[in-house]
């Protein structure tokens, strides 16, 4: 079958990749005690190295980055060890693999750390911990001037202990309601200095964090995911918007490898981004690569990508039904169907 999507595509001048298609990042919860990766996960991933591009679960940051059980460290010698198992694995079997860099923010839970939950300002949200129902959210504690600086230094460790891991690059993960996207949205961020009141100052956090990560690592390296209109532990307001038209300007400055958008179905429409869907407004914003995202086909995802709505395609659920996805979509063979089941355990 010859189509764009089954071609190589190379990313910059350092990565090529054999094809479009990306296994998107896919929180598992699989991690041992001390959040080191384990054996299981090493087969996981090699499994599934046919993809273009691997991106990895989302993987914290620092001890306070935690709010979900079992979720793999980037900040121990441990931690870092166990993941070159996984680049390795991943390496051998001919694949190419991104770390994405996370930090939840408000949605951490001081059960798994010592310390305060930081967000940009004291707003908290309702819910508990995923898997651990018993675990409420709590107010957290404002992020000071040298909290963030100290995160935005955490960021770029992390980054150059997953070169050091053996992982082709990063994402920096900013979408989703999470530390970096609560910055940039004004339910979640009513500071009153340098980063918070105006799209110039929101967009500050996330433009430092991209920066020191380029610094530590390279714009090669260095990629991003955004999910402007998309609302999760997140309240709306139509003024977000003017805080991403911002950034989006400021990030087509920094040649990023890619940003990859959107957290839901691409064929809805956000009336905060005037009736768009997240792939249409990135386009439209943005000019470098970018990667869609949200219950596409194969057959979708080529007529998408044909139609230059974007460049890559990231694939997540079918993908763990599926580990030889691309063979069998190559080959034309019927996929094995996502249940709900297969959450269970790593196959």
């Amino acid at each position: 079958m010859t189509t764009e999507l089954l071609l190589p595509f190379k990313l910059n001048s350092t990565i090529e990749l054999k094809n479009r298609i990306l296994m998107a990042p896919l929180t598992r919860c699989m991690a041992d005690e001390n959040l080191v990766p384990n054996q299981a996960m090493v087969e996981y991933y090699a499994r599934r190295a046919e993809a273009g591009l691997i991106i990895s679960e989302a993987t914290i940051i620092r001890p306070d980055a935690q709010g979900y059980p079992n979720t793999p460290g980037l900040f121990t010698s441990e931690q870092i060890q166990g993941w070159q198992k996984v680049t390795d694995a991943v390496h051998a079997n001919g694949g190419k693999i991104f770390a994405q860099l996370w930090h939840v923010g408000r949605v951490a839970h001081p059960h798994f750390f010592d310390g305060e939950v930081l967000a940009p300002s004291a707003i908290g949200i309702e819910g508990s911990v995923p898997r651990m129902r018993e675990l409420t959210y709590q107010t957290p504690k404002a992020a000071t001037s040298e909290d963030i600086q100290s995160l935005i230094a955490d960021y770029a460790k992390a980054a150059e202990n997953a070169v050091e891991a053996g992982f082709d690059g990063v994402e920096i993960h900013g979408a989703n309601g999470y530390l970096i996207d609560q910055f940039l949205h004004y339910a979640a961020n009513e500071r009153e200095d340098e980063y918070g009141q105006t799209p110039e100052n929101m967009s500050r956090f996330a433009l430092d964090v991209v920066d020191a990560v380029i610094s530590a690592i390279g714009t090669d390296k260095t990629a991003l995911r955004l999910s402007p209109g998309a609302y999760f532990n997140m309240s709306e307001d139509n003024r977000d918007k003017a805080v991403f038209d911002y950034l989006l300007a400021q990030l087509n400055t920094r040649q990023l490898a890619y940003l990859h958008g959107g957290i839901f179905d691409d064929s809805m429409r956000f009336a905060s981004l005037e009736n768009m869907t997240t792939s249409e407004y990135l386009r439209a914003n943005y000019s470098g690569t970018l990667v869609g995202v949200g219950s596409y086909s194969f057959e979708s995802a080529k007529d998408a990508i044909e139609e230059n709505r974007f460049d890559l395609i990231a694939i997540g659920r079918p993908f763990i039904a599926n580990p030889d996805y691309v063979s069998r979509i190559s080959q034309g063979k019927e996929l094995v169907a996502y249940d709900d089941a297969m959450l269970a355990e790593l196959i």
